[in-house]
């Protein structure tokens, strides 16, 4: 009896340290592979010559994190303007299968890299009147916001929210996103352009956040990703001047945020390469966005939209692609 004890308590044992051993086995494979990632960063610099791409003082994501495993392919706009960008601009399913298209141009140009589609939401819009609250700002109701959320299900697409606070703050503005920032696939921006610190119509100046406003947001949603077990957040700043963010030097880079700042100026292939080596590229943060105009980009000469063969080759690659 005592032998039939002894062999079914070894049994137990064995059980729990195989269960453990299984489980540790778990923990590793959703660990960071810091191999593969100082590999993609080297690449993402793209031959960069300055020294400072990749950005040495970046922490390592945690796990879960999309970039620079993936390359983010998004459709910019508001459901209530079709002349704030494509994403409001079609019907859903005209929307997604045009995406899609960009998603597939950007994948046979880089086929290394696999590509994730988003749409990329303004939902608080700067406004010229200042509106019953005084702050140059409108908020989309959440009714829009789900609907956005529903429309990224068929393609399986993030979701970013980009506010514009006109004479708001984002300290003001973000809490109230938090419903909708507790989901695993939904991201953030801010356009400092319409950051009317000034006190500036929005419209009449370009506005400009500091990287403690950067900061801010930062902290956040770091704190979010914390609070729901989240994995990490992509955070885009859109930038086209050199004062639209101030002290880029002294934004805190975190290990379940990954900061993007996005060059979001229009003109012809020349213009926005400059745009982009000086106010992106020349102030280094952690990875870069670029956004691509159907329209305002072939205004000028020579009247056309750069590739992305030509945005591939800018150094470093943009990681994030924005289409309005």
């Amino acid at each position: 009896m005592k032998n039939t004890l002894r062999i079914a308590l070894l049994l137990s044992v064995c059980a729990s340290s195989l269960t453990a051993s299984a489980q540790k086995d778990s923990t590793l494979r959703t660990t960071l592979d810091t191999a593969r990632y100082d590999s993609l960063m080297k690449r993402m610099a793209n031959g960069d010559k300055t020294g400072k791409w990749p950005v040495k003082k970046a922490p390592y994501p945690l796990p879960g994190a999309i970039l620079p495993f993936y390359r983010v392919v998004a459709y910019y706009g508001n459901m209530y303007s079709k002349n704030m960008g494509a994403l409001g601009q079609y019907e859903p399913s005209v929307m997604r299968d045009k995406l899609m298209a960009e998603v597939k141009n950007w994948q046979a140009a880089d086929p290394a890299t696999p590509v994730k589609p988003a749409l990329h939401y303004v939902c608080i819009t700067a406004q010229a009147d200042a509106g019953r609250n005084g702050l140059h700002s409108l908020r989309m109701p959440f009714s829009q916001l789900d609907k956005v959320i529903e429309m990224a299900k068929p393609i399986n697409a993030l979701v970013f929210l980009d506010i514009q606070v006109g004479f708001s703050t984002v300290e003001k503005e973000l809490p109230m996103l938090e419903k909708y920032l507790k989901m695993p696939n939904v991201h953030f921006g801010i356009d400092p352009e319409f950051s009317m610190k000034e006190g500036s119509v929005p419209g009449k100046r370009i506005g400009t956040f500091d990287a403690a406003d950067i900061n801010f947001v930062s902290k956040y949603l770091s704190d979010l990703c914390v609070k729901y077990n989240l994995p990490p957040k992509i955070f885009v700043v859109h930038r086209f001047t050199k004062r639209m963010v101030t002290n880029y030097q002294d934004v805190k880079l975190r290990n379940n945020v990954q900061f993007v700042m996005d060059m979001d100026g229009w003109g012809g292939p020349e213009l926005k390469k400059g745009t982009y080596k000086y106010y992106v590229a020349g102030e280094p943060v952690q990875f870069t966005g670029f956004k691509l105009f159907y329209k305002n980009d072939i205004k000028n000469a020579p009247k056309r939209m750069m590739t992305p063969k030509e945005v591939l080759d800018l150094k470093p690659a943009p990681m994030y692609i924005q289409y309005q």
